[in-house]
């Protein structure tokens, strides 16, 4: 069995210097209460806001697609579910850089910038939905850019655990990744909110009519409603602006983790060109991956995940320069620890499901309930007859990632007393159990002509998988604060977010190939199957009794 490792002494360094901290040491108790506290939670409280706006920004597609579909754009089931599998592509690789970028640009500089970066795909997204011509790659490149938000929760958590002492960094984690998740309820509930309102008046252009019924958190919306859907991006510019200001003068940079970040200048240089390579493998894969006409659709998604995240690590150790590339060169040597592995597994049960479930969720209930299942003359099952009866996605979805992100931070705290692999095989065992009860209800619901009679226990058993995970979170963050030394631990965040974010391109892939197929459930029962195998492995890794780490 391994110990966990060893504290580094920290030498206090010279005076600070403006929003630049010299002298670290959240270890020594002295100095946590006298000063370090204040400035930890300082920067933790203006980093959940702004986590809050990427998760919105990066995940507002799950939504936009919904409400495209009820405005009568011109776009099929099909592409539509590209548009949340792009974004959420997009985000999980935008992650790989940003895992990188706290050490090589510091904290505060990191943070603004990338929170600044969102008005761009914010803006953009505002101006293309006015336009109900235009044509879908439009649409798919501000997916693509919308990317960018979900990027900013691998710097983000990298930064805060920088902040805090191992015997807070469950709680820390915990409420920056639970309250910064919110972005995805508060997407989910303000979006369909600030669409039933002309909300910048004569700036915001002309609303749309609502071909059919849609929803809010209140109830129905009928059809014939006026929409003003380009909302859904202008909304987010009214938090961004103010936020990026209060990044730019409330937060920090630590010397002793980023020590040769250089100018402002210079470090806004390395985030931009180290997230413009990323870039490039991300839309090289989505264009092998998807469909003619927007692609060569020549490999399919297993293939092109892993092909995404080789090129983006390749690209960025080979194109980095000066000092960048040797900071790079140095954070790669979590790549030879097998618990980062380990725990990118167990991360993708937890974060990666929250994410990709919170993306799928919406067209989900839209697809599966929305439509009377029935047989035509020939006894084959058809889905097109509208269900009169029919869940309004936009009343419910947001229910199941609010419940995620509202326990997140008790997970954290729980696993703070108990330990997080504990808490982490509690949690895959539940996941197990629902996940296989979520399929066997969309079976039954999908050879339905009244769906809508499984609605409640398929909206009660999702809640379940979402608390699930979000209590997991709190675990997972917990054993890699455990694990992995100070300059180790805000890489391997960064790295084990990145992966589990493809949670958020999976999810919507798997589960609307099988809705095609007409076997939802299949979906379902895969992630179970999944579920089960990680369950094994953090047994394995963590709790048996000769576990590398006992933790507990």
């Amino acid at each position: 069995m391994t110990t966990v490792a060893s504290k580094t002494p920290v030498v206090p360094g010279p005076p600070d210097s403006g929003a630049d901290i010299a002298d670290w040491r959240p270890e020594d108790p002295v100095f946590w209460e006298s000063k370090g506290k204040r400035i930890a939670y300082r920067n933790l409280f203006i980093s959940i806001p702004a986590l809050l706006c990427g998760f919105a920004v990066w995940l507002m597609w799950g939504i936009i697609t919904v409400q495209m579909l009820n405005l009568g754009f011109p776009f099929s089931q099909a592409q539509l579910f590209t548009l949340t599998a792009i974004a959420g592509l997009a985000g999980a690789t935008m992650r790989i850089p940003a895992s990188f970028l706290i050490r090589l640009a510091g904290g505060r500089n990191t943070i603004f910038l990338t929170t600044a970066m969102l008005l761009a795909p914010a803006i953009g997204t505002g101006i293309a939905l006015q336009h109900t011509d235009w044509p879908l790659w439009v649409f798919q490149l501000l997916a693509l850019w919308s990317g960018v938000g979900g990027g900013n929760f691998a710097s983000s958590m990298s930064n805060i655990s920088t902040f805090f002492p191992k015997r807070l960094q469950g709680t820390a984690l915990g409420l920056n990744a639970g309250l910064g998740n919110f972005g995805v309820t508060t997407m989910q509930i303000v979006i369909p909110l600030v669409m039933t309102v002309g909300l910048l008046g004569s700036f915001g252009g002309e609303p749309m009519t609502l071909a059919k019924d849609s929803g809010w958190i209140f109830g129905k919306i009928t059809a014939g409603t006026p929409t003003w859907i380009q909302n859904a991006g202008f909304a987010w510019v009214l938090s961004l602006v103010p936020l990026a200001a209060l990044c730019w003068f409330g937060m920090n940079n630590l010397k002793t983790i980023s020590p040769d970040t250089g100018s402002p200048v210079v470090a806004f240089m390395k985030i931009t060109w180290l997230y413009t390579l990323a870039f490039v493998p991300a839309i090289g894969g989505l264009y092998l991956y998807l469909p003619a006409p927007t692609g060569l659709g020549v490999l399919n998604m297993w293939l092109a995940m892993p092909l995404i995240v080789i090129s983006t690590l390749l690209v960025m150790k080979l194109a980095a320069f000066g000092a960048m590339k040797e900071n790079i060169a140095k954070q790669f040597a979590i790549f030879r620890d097998k618990h980062t592995w380990s725990m990118t597994a167990l991360y993708i049960v937890t974060f990666g499901s929250f994410i990709g479930f919170s993306m799928a969720l919406p067209l989900s209930i839209t697809v599966i309930f929305g439509f009377q299942h029935m047989p035509d003359a020939a006894g084959v099952m058809t889905h097109t007859v509208k269900n009169p009866n029919a869940p309004s996605a936009l009343t419910y979805a947001w229910i199941g990632p609010f419940v995620g992100a509202l326990i997140r931070p008790v997970g954290g705290w729980i696993s703070d007393k108990v330990g997080g692999s504990i808490v982490t095989q509690w949690i895959s065992a539940v996941m197990v159990l629902a996940s296989a009860a979520v399929g066997y209800v969309m079976l039954l619901a999908y050879q339905s002509a009244t769906p809508e009679q499984y609605f409640l226990i398929f909206m009660a058993l999702f809640v379940v998988l979402f608390a699930a995970s979000g209590i997991g979170n709190g675990s997972t963050f917990r054993t890699i604060g455990v694990i992995f030394d100070r300059q180790q631990a805000g890489p391997v965040l960064g790295w084990t977010s990145a992966v589990a974010a493809y949670g958020a391109f999976i999810a919507p892939v798997v589960i609307g190939e099988q809705i095609k197929a007409g076997t939802p459930q299949t979906a379902m029962y895969g992630f179970a199957v999944f579920y089960a195998l990680c369950l094994l492995l953090n047994w394995w890794f963590y709790l048996r009794s000769d576990a590398y780490v006992k933790n507990p």
